[in-house]
């Protein structure tokens, strides 16, 4: 496994647009915290408890490492496709602090999103990315709740970089979201270029290990008037060989519009996961 390389000539993240309430600055408290608690009201502000307020939510900020993009994303130099579906990145004898990482995915209106594509990659416990192999790579999907959990452990540290989880998040029939997850208290905060308090887990000390938690909001509109849509009902154009609720594996082909797909990472077809809208389930051809 190769030994990371330094990050640190990289840009500074900026917040995606969205309306008047910031996560940055639900959040600002967060950026000279020492210790966040997960759980006793002095923690960083979740966004299932902002949306309580019926106000529309700020979408997560999208951070922007600066290197070149694999497929139309920006993600930094470690990033592979085709990770493996799971939801632990570890076993019983993984090295490192071990970490459980929960959370929901809600829409700009704070209603949950089920079936939302997420994939994450981190550092091992030495600071060192598995370029060879899916080591501390997965991807998983929300619950019908639109909710997620992780099991990992906590990133170590390389030069240049303070600690994070990198994270790709999609919605069905919507665009990318490529962001990091951060840890509170840590020195390199303050120095890290790339650093964003609107991105920092609730973080505490659970006997031997640590819990996180985080709830991203995509930039997807919802009109709380309508009823949500159920991610298996089929669409009805234009057709192919494509089928809602089909169980996919890595190399399956289909037709979808006329056009042939090959699946890059097995899955379960949900509505809004046809072909042409998930880069990161299907490539042409």
């Amino acid at each position: 496994m190769p030994p990371a390389s330094p990050e640190s000539n990289e840009p500074t993240a900026e917040a995606a647009g969205g309306p008047a309430i910031s996560r940055k600055s639900l959040l600002k408290a967060a950026l000279v915290a020492t210790a966040v608690p997960l759980f006793a009201g002095g923690g960083v502000a979740l966004a299932r408890d902002a949306g309580k307020t019926g106000e529309p939510l700020a979408p997560t900020p999208d951070c922007d490492d600066g290197d070149e993009p694999t497929h139309d994303q920006i993600e930094g130099p470690y990033f592979k496709p085709n990770s493996p579906l799971r939801t632990s990145l570890v076993t019983s004898s993984t090295p490192g602090v071990p970490l459980t990482v929960s959370g929901y995915v809600f829409g700009r209106e704070c209603r949950p999103i089920p079936g939302v594509l997420l994939d994450f990659w981190q550092a091992d416990t030495n600071g060192a990315y598995d370029m060879s192999g899916y080591a501390f790579r997965g991807h998983q999907f929300t619950d019908q709740n639109g909710a997620f959990t992780l099991t990992t452990i906590v990133p170590g540290l390389y030069p240049g970089r303070t600690r994070h989880i990198h994270v790709k998040a999609q919605a069905p029939g919507s665009g990318i979201l490529t962001t990091q997850l951060y840890f509170p208290g840590e020195p390199r905060n303050s120095t890290d270029s790339l650093y964003d308090p609107a991105l920092l887990m609730n973080v505490r000390a659970v006997g031997s290990g640590k819990e996180g938690s985080f709830d991203f909001v995509l930039n997807v509109a919802q009109d709380p008037t309508d009823p949500p849509t159920d991610p298996t009902d089929p669409p009805t154009e234009p057709g192919g060989t494509w089928k809602v609720g089909t169980a996919y594996s890595a190399g399956d082909r289909v037709t979808y519009g006329g056009v042939a797909y090959r699946c890059l990472q097995a899955h379960t077809a949900l509505t809004g996961w046809e072909p042409p809208n998930v880069p990161a389930l299907w490539e042409r051809g």
